[in-house]
């Protein structure tokens, strides 16, 4: 039974699988171009990305707004886009053809270019700590994460796979959460969590089985009432079959809880100078209110002046030192965001998503 791949899901399957397996004669023999087609700065749209077809002699054709060639009198074939076009003669026959866009290996010569991944860990609670417990070093207060989301490209398949996922992570502390301290637990559960979805997924397990194995991992790290895990498992399997990794799914999952600061966004991948994949660098915290209070609080404070968010590819999210924290002028702040969804959630309301939550966590670890 033969299967035909929708093009942008073609074309990045091939890409990856060149990369793997390709031999020399096929580096040269398969080709990949690109063309801003509808003027917006990329061709990460679908149709603006395709895979070359082969040509006698040298050189390939890009099908891209390709155009049949024109002989004279004297059998000379001339390109009618430009004579800066070479006229080339498809491999299985037919009439010259010529295009406009150029063809580059995806192996071996010309590659396809990648911005390093933006991932950072975040702090980690390893400082020096006294003989009650008390740390001894640096303290950061609301401290985030640097990660990135792809929206549609052709390295996700031309799938947005920065869409907001809705209020998936409640923005309650839970019972894992004694502090505001280094660790952000909500934030790194989730990643844990989509880390082992997507492990699974590549590993041969189905979306719907890497998601349960996703949700266990979640809540091994944190409250499991913090998080609704039904949907989260609806969630990852969207993500999963969409070609979006774990970087993804978690930026998905805390953008729509209200959990990430986008900062910006920057090329992630080119092809002759053409961008093919954009992403949007964010940080993420391990609450709502935590991004307000970075988000009101950092302008008050000159140590920020000058760094702000850092850059799309280099998001600078480090949390508030003591010192900054206390200096800090909350009557300055619009928490209303905050309060809003306080206000918004009657005491029944809570009770029921508590107990809903709790049911999906058991029938998810006793399935």
């Amino acid at each position: 039974m033969r299967v035909t791949l929708p093009a942008g899901l073609a074309i990045a399957a091939w890409v990856m699988t060149a990369s793997l397996f390709a031999t020399p004669s096929a580096a040269t023999a398969q080709q990949l171009c690109a063309a801003d087609r509808n003027g917006n700065g990329d061709a990460a749209d679908p149709g603006e990305t395709a895979i070359c077809d082969e040509a006698t002699g040298s050189g390939a054709l890009c099908p891209i707004q390709r155009a049949s060639c024109v002989e004279d009198a004297g059998g000379t074939y001339s390109c009618p886009l430009g004579n800066q076009y070479a006229c080339r003669t498809p491999v299985n026959g037919g009439t010259p053809a010529c295009s406009p866009h150029a063809c580059t290996p995806v192996v071996g010569g010309a590659v396809v270019v990648e911005e390093p991944l933006v991932d950072d860990p975040g702090a980690s609670n390893d400082g020096v700590v006294d003989a009650d417990g008390n740390c001894m070093g640096t303290i950061e207060i609301f401290s985030g994460r640097a990660v990135r989301c792809r929206p549609a490209g052709l390295n996700t398949s031309f799938s947005n796979c920065c869409k907001d996922q809705g209020k998936i992570v409640k923005d309650g502390m839970g019972s894992s959460l004694s502090s505001i301290g280094t660790k952000i637990a909500v934030a790194k559960g989730v990643w844990t969590g989509m880390k082992a979805a997507y492990t699974a997924f590549k590993a041969g397990a189905t979306a719907s089985q890497a998601a349960s194995a996703g949700a266990n991992a979640i809540i091994i790290g944190i409250d499991p009432t913090s998080i609704a895990i039904s949907l989260a498992i609806n969630v990852m399997m969207d993500f999963l079959l969409s070609g979006c990794d774990q970087r993804d799914m978690e930026v998905g999952m805390l953008r729509g809880s209200g959990m990430c600061h986008e900062v910006g966004t920057y090329c992630a991948s080119s092809i002759l100078g053409v961008c093919v994949q954009k992403a949007k660098g964010h940080c993420c915290f391990n609450s709502k209110l935590g991004r307000i209070i970075q988000e009101q609080g950092r302008p008050l404070l000159k140590s920020f002046n000058g760094l702000g968010w850092g850059t799309a590819k280099q998001p600078y999210c480090r949390g508030f030192t003591p010192q900054e924290f206390q200096a800090l002028d909350f009557s300055r702040m619009d928490l209303s965001d905050y309060y809003a969804d306080i206000e918004a959630r009657a005491q029944s309301d809570i009770q029921i998503d508590m107990e809903d939550r709790i049911d999906a966590y058991l029938q998810t670890v006793n399935p």
